[in-house]
């Protein structure tokens, strides 16, 4: 006797009586009962539940979008990137300006994050060796390739700016002018000097790029939150990135140079915050959803909280050293939470079949509703 996992969920079958069947004569009353009784039976067996309600929740065992293979690495190199860029920055300003405790705080914050976010993704990537590989080629369709060339290049020029930077403390005491002779220390000294205008223009050139191709980079993928993210989340990168690099010279920069910060950070708190909201509508409620539900939503909201307030102490009471230490230290935990729970709501998006499935059907509904039947994409109904 053959038995079957689904017997389970069929109706118990009718047992015949013994002899049974339907009599020669007279017999009408018991054609009527077997009548009514066959009746019954089909009847109950049309109203079992033969197959059980599926939850959908892969592909034959598989996700339908297979997510990145990132660990946390990236997110923090996410984040390093954007301090990287936004004190390139700073540092131009504080050029610019003639304070120099913010250009060197930005110079070495560049420097700084250019290096540990490198050495995050050189980690992600397995081996070191791999990081060196990408250098081999241009490849202007690849994000990664494109930024694997903007991060070396705005490393190059913030590397020469600090150089040049601490060369002149290092070698003229910090006084600003040459050491006297023809000696190898003042040819480096005159080398550098000479070397600090480009630097910095090219530091802070390279600086916007870098912030901002970390955006790119992840709504390039198939990843459906970060993929329909693409028109805002440059602008929500960069300006994260800018609140990041504030929040450093608020804490290291004296109170009388930490103006500029003061602004950058007023300024890019309302562009994040207005930014990360025109996103998450533009995306629609199910895209959305993991933004604002789970880890992710609890990350992103105490990042908003954390903007909020940091950049209302920056701008109020900045002046006051501890105020601004403490609104600096809101501003760059804020950053990072921003770039980690956008990269735990991409991840949640690709596991869970819902956020491709929904809104794939939605588009269809879209397409329907507007006439367009005319291609293999949809049929008329």
């Amino acid at each position: 006797m053959t038995t079957n996992p689904f017997d389970a969920d069929r109706p118990p079958e009718r047992q015949s009586r013994r002899g049974g069947g339907r009599r020669r004569g007279g017999g009408s009353g018991a054609s009527s009962n077997d009548s009514n009784g066959s009746q019954a039976g089909r009847r109950r067996t049309d109203e079992s539940v033969m197959v059980p309600e599926v939850s959908f929740d892969s592909y034959y065992g598989r996700h339908i979008v297979k997510p990145a293979p990132w660990e946390k690495e990236v997110a923090a190199y996410l984040f390093l990137g954007g301090v990287a860029g936004g004190s390139a920055l700073l540092a131009a300003g504080g050029s610019a300006l003639n304070y120099p405790a913010l250009r060197r705080v930005g110079r070495l914050g560049a420097v700084a994050g250019a290096a540990l976010g490198g050495a995050a993704l050189a980690k992600d990537l397995g081996k070191p060796s791999r990081a060196l590989n990408m250098m081999r080629t241009v490849k202007l369709t690849s994000p990664m390739s494109v930024g694997t060339w903007i991060l070396t290049a705005f490393g190059g020029f913030s590397g020469v700016a600090l150089a040049s930077e601490l060369g002149g403390i290092l070698l003229d005491g910090g006084s600003g002018e040459n050491p006297t002779g023809g000696s190898a220390v003042a040819l480096l000294s005159r080398a550098l000097k000479l070397a600090d205008g480009p630097a910095t223009v090219g530091s802070a050139l390279f600086g916007a790029p870098l912030a901002a191709y970390t955006a790119v980079l992840l709504s390039d993928t198939a990843t459906p939150t970060w993929h329909e993210s693409y028109h805002e989340l440059p602008l929500v990168f960069v300006s994260s990135a800018n609140l990041a690099s504030a929040g450093l010279a608020l804490i290291a920069v004296p109170t009388s140079q930490n103006g500029p910060a003061r602004k950058l950070a007023a300024l890019s708190a309302v562009v994040e915050l207005a930014a990360f909201e025109v996103m998450q509508h533009r995306m629609g409620a199910t895209l959305s959803e993991p933004l604002r539900t789970g880890k992710a939503g609890k990350l992103l909201r105490l990042s908003r909280a954390l903007t909020v307030g940091g950049a209302v102490g920056a701008v109020t009471l900045g002046s006051n050293r501890v105020v601004a230490a403490v609104s600096g230290l809101s501003l760059m935990a804020a950053s990072a939470l921003t770039r980690f729970g956008v990269f735990d709501a991409g991840i949640v998006s690709a596991i869970d079949p819902k956020y491709t499935v929904e809104p794939q059907r939605e588009r269809l509904e879209r397409r329907r509703a507007a006439g367009a039947t005319h291609d293999s994409i949809t049929t008329a109904r």
